[in-house]
């Protein structure tokens, strides 16, 4: 899959998406320490333990780079900024049940607001899955010869 790189300096405001969220009585907020086993858990059942690993790796930064949508006191997605690399976007996932509602764009804008604010002029979305959607969201657009990029096969389960 490719790399998608985008600019942070030209991000959509996020403030209009996540008051639509919240008259949804969805909340996007950062995780906190204390929400790491639940938030890391529910990553492992849901998206399998890469992304789990990852989202630990989140939760050790300082502020923590992950962040999560709470609908109805329950997780609806998440994403994460530098746990691969630096500077790296990701993952990002979102409940099956709770897809379709906006939460995936909320929480990729809070994201990468976070990643502009701890003062990055671009980030980078490894491996990107759904690169139209970033595209859409965010004006992402793609790395020439960035497959497979960082994400080559390097240890084999045994």
């Amino acid at each position: 899959m490719t790399d998608l790189l985008v600019k942070l300096y030209d991000l959509p405001d996020q403030r209009p998406q996540l008051a639509a969220m919240a008259e949804k009585d969805i909340f996007v907020q950062r995780a906190m320490a204390s929400e790491k086993k639940l938030v890391v858990g529910w990553v492992q059942n849901r998206f399998g333990e890469g992304w789990a690993a990852e989202c630990d790796v989140a939760f050790a930064r300082q502020p923590i780079a992950c962040m999560i949508a709470v609908s109805g006191g329950q997780l609806a997605g998440f994403a994460c900024h530098d746990s691969t690399c630096r500077n790296f976007f990701g993952p990002i996932g979102i409940d099956p049940a709770s897809r379709q509602k906006g939460i995936g764009r909320a929480v990729l804008l809070a994201t990468l607001h976070a990643m502009a604010h701890a003062g990055y002029a671009y980030a980078i979305i490894g491996g990107a899955g759904p690169m139209a959607f970033f595209e859409k969201c965010v004006g992402a657009f793609p790395i020439a010869g960035s497959t497979p990029g960082i994400y080559r096969p390097t240890i084999k389960k045994l």
